[in-house]
């Protein structure tokens, strides 16, 4: 879905209510903006949440080294804990 939204003079746009009710911000929230060389993505940030987990796993499936648990225990190692 393509939809134009106009941009005051003080920098404010309005996201229509059908948008924002799908998104869950019907009551307001937050929105992460993200410039990319194609132009703008607006992301909640459930969305960029899942977004970076894709990433990561995208970059790390497979690689047991790579998971939170073994820089955890690297991390320990170094330090002589």
């Amino acid at each position: 879905m393509t939809v134009q939204v106009t941009i005051t003079p003080n920098g404010r746009m309005s996201l229509p209510a059908e948008i924002r009710k799908r998104l869950g911000l019907a009551g307001g929230g937050a929105l992460l903006v993200e410039e990319t060389e194609d132009g703008v993505i607006l992301r909640t940030v459930a969305q960029s949440i899942a977004h970076a987990q894709a990433l990561a796993k995208k970059y790390t499936e497979g690689n047991a080294a790579a998971s939170v648990d073994a820089f955890l225990a690297r991390r320990r190692e170094e330090s002589g804990e």
